[in-house]
C-alpha cells in the first residue's frame, strides 16, 4: 500500500531514510468450554496431560468432529471486523512433524477460509493518528500442544492440554508502518475479541500471541525481504522486537548484504531476535483437504442472526459516548478500551454529568487504581459510591478539595460518601456571613497584600488560598472569589 509516507516513522540510517513495513498474523484461542475437534475440555492450567482426548493424542482410527461454538465465535470475529463472511469453507491438513503436534499434521484452513477482508480502525496515542489496518483473512485452525525443555537435564517433555484447541488465526495486510501502530492495533484487535467474548486477549497465557513479519525499504519503493517473528506474546515486546529488527535489517542493508527469508525468535532478556529456521512457504507444508471433514456450509440467515445478538463495539460506543456525554474523543477512546470501564462510565454517569464523571473516572479512579495495581473490577469505589460523590458536587454540598478527601475515605474505608460528609462535617461553608468573616480576618492580617492586590489582580489567588486555609478548605470557592473581588474592589 504505497500511501504517502509520514516522515516522523520513517528511521534514519547511516545512508539516509527507511521505511518499516510490518503485517501481523494473530493467533486467537477461541472461548468455548471444548476442542475444535474434540470434546476434551480448555480449561487453563490442568495437570498436564490431563484435557486429552484420544482425537487430540492421535490414537488410531479417531475421526474429528467440528465444534459448532467455534464456528460461531469465529463469525462473530469476523463480523466484529466487518469482514466478509464465507458461506462455504474448507479444512485442510497442514503437514509438519513436531512432537507437540501427535498427528503429524495440523487441520487447519488454506484456500477457503471461514473468514475473508475487513478492516480495523486503530488509534495511535503516540501520534495522534487514526489508521485502517485491512484484514486478509481469519481462518480456523487446531492448536499444538506445549513441549517443555527446562524440567530434565537430557529429555524434553509434551503436554497435550493445548492440542486442539480452537485459533482463529487474524491475519492482517502488510499496513502498519511502526511499532507504535503495531502495539496499538493488537491492544485494538485485544479490545474488540473482548467485547465480543470470543478470545480473553490473556497474553501471559498465551491465548493470544503475534507472529510479526518485518520488513524494511527505501520510501516508495518495492517491499524488501520480511522477517517473521514468531510467538510474540506481550503487546511491550512486540514493539521491542520491530524495532530492533528493523534496524537489523537496515545495518545489513546498508552494509551491502541481503536479507534471508527467515523465522526468527525474540528474545525479551537480551532485546533482540535470532534466527530460527528459514522460512517456510506453503508448498513446504503440502497442504491438501482433510478427508475427514466435509466442507464447513451454513446460510447468510445463520449469519445474520448471530449479526442481531452482537454488542455494541468499541467504535459504536466511542460514538455514543461524545455524542451522548460530550465526552473529547481521547477521554472515550480512554474508557471503551475495556467493556468493564465502559460498563462502570455509564452506571456513574446515569442521570449526572458525563463529563464529570469521565474526568473522575480517568483521572482519579484510574490514576488510583495503578498506583494499587489493580483493574477496574476490583475497585474499591462502586460506581453508585462515585457517583454519590459526583452528585455532591453539584449540589454545592462539598468542593472538589473536599470530593478529592472524601474519594480517598471512600477508596480505603468504604462507606456511603453522603453519610459520611454528614458524620465527619465535611460540608463546604456557603453561609457568605462565614465566608465574609474569614476573608475580613485574612484583609486585617495583610493591609500591605491588599494595596498588591489591587494594582495586580493575579493577587487575588493568594487571597483565595488563605481564605480556605482559614475555613479548613470548606469555602465555597465561588462565593470566596466573589466576595474576594467586591471586598478589594477587583472587577
Amino acid at each position: 500500500m504505497n500511501a504517502p509516507v509520514n516522515p516522523k516513522k520513517l528511521i534514519k540510517g547511516a545512508t539516509g531514510d527507511w521505511e518499516i513495513v510490518i503485517g501481523m498474523e494473530i493467533h486467537a484461542q477461541v472461548t468455548s468450554q471444548a476442542k475444535l475437534f474434540s470434546g476434551a475440555s480448555t480449561a487453563f492450567g490442568g495437570d498436564p496431560n490431563s484435557h486429552v482426548s484420544l482425537v487430540d493424542a492421535a490414537m488410531p482410527g479417531m475421526l474429528p468432529v467440528i465444534n459448532e461454538e467455534c464456528v460461531r465465535q469465529a463469525i462473530r470475529t469476523g463480523l466484529g471486523l466487518k469482514a466478509q463472511i464465507n458461506l462455504r469453507s474448507t479444512f485442510d491438513r497442514k503437514n509438519y512433524f513436531y512432537p507437540d503436534l501427535p498427528q503429524g499434521y495440523q487441520i487447519s484452513q488454506y484456500k477457503s477460509p471461514i473468514v475473508g477482508e475487513g478492516e480495523v480502525i486503530v488509534d495511535v496515542p503516540e501520534t495522534g493518528e487514526t489508521i485502517t489496518v485491512r484484514i486478509e483473512r481469519l481462518h480456523l485452525e487446531q492448536d499444538a500442544g506445549k513441549s517443555i525443555h527446562d524440567l530434565h537435564p537430557t529429555m524434553s517433555f509434551v503436554d497435550l492440554n493445548r492440542s486442539g484447541v480452537a485459533l482463529m488465526e487474524i491475519v492482517s495486510k502488510p499496513d502498519l508502518r511502526s511499532a507504535d501502530e503495531a502495539r496499538a492495533y493488537v491492544t485494538k484487535l485485544r479490545t474488540i475479541l473482548r467485547y465480543l467474548g470470543t478470545c480473553d486477549g490473556d497474553m501471559e497465557k498465551g491465548s493470544l500471541r503475534a507472529d510479526v513479519n518485518v520488513s524494511v525499504r527505501r520510501p516508495g519503493e518495492e517491499f524488501g525481504t520480511r522477517c517473521e517473528i514468531k510467538n510474540v506474546n506481550s503487546i511491550r515486546f512486540i514493539g521491542q522486537a520491530i524495532e530492533y529488527e528493523a534496524r537489523r535489517q537496515i545495518a545489513i542493508l546498508e552494509d551491502g548484504g541481503v536479507i534471508e527469508q527467515e523465522t526468527r525468535l525474540y528474545d525479551p532478556g537480551k532485546g533482540e531476535t535470532r534466527s530460527m529456521r528459514s522460512k517456510e512457504e506453503a508448498h513446504d507444508y503440502r497442504y491438501f483437504p482433510d478427508p475427514d471433514l466435509l466442507p464447513l456450509e451454513f446460510d447468510q440467515a445463520y449469519v445474520d442472526e448471530l449479526a442481531r445478538h452482537l454488542p455494541e463495539l468499541p467504535d459504536a460506543k466511542k460514538a455514543r459516548f461524545m455524542s451522548d456525554y460530550g465526552l473529547s474523543a481521547y477521554d472515550a477512546s480512554v474508557l471503551v478500551a475495556e467493556r468493564a470501564s465502559a460498563d462502570f462510565f455509564e452506571e456513574v454517569a446515569k442521570g449526572r454529568d458525563g463529563k464529570a464523571a469521565a474526568n473522575w473516572i480517568i483521572n482519579e479512579l484510574f490514576g488510583r487504581l495503578n498506583k494499587e495495581g489493580k483493574d477496574i473490577t476490583q475497585s474499591p469505589v462502586s460506581a453508585s459510591q462515585l457517583g454519590g460523590i459526583i452528585e455532591l458536587i453539584g449540589e454545592n454540598v462539598i468542593s472538589g478539595k473536599i470530593a478529592k478527601d472524601l474519594f480517598e475515605i471512600v477508596f480505603t474505608e468504604g462507606g456511603d460518601p453522603r453519610e459520611i460528609v454528614e458524620k465527619r462535617g465535611m460540608k463546604q461553608v456557603t453561609d457568605t456571613g462565614a465566608i465574609e468573616k474569614a476573608i475580613d480576618a485574612v484583609i486585617a492580617a495583610n493591609p500591605d497584600k491588599v494595596e498588591q492586590a489591587k494594582a495586580k489582580p493575579t493577587l487575588l489567588g493568594w487571597f483565595v488560598g488563605q481564605v480556605m486555609k482559614q475555613t479548613g478548605g470548606k469555602a465555597n470557592p465561588q462565593a470566596v472569589n466573589e466576595i474576594l473581588k467586591a471586598k478589594l474592589g477587583i472587577e
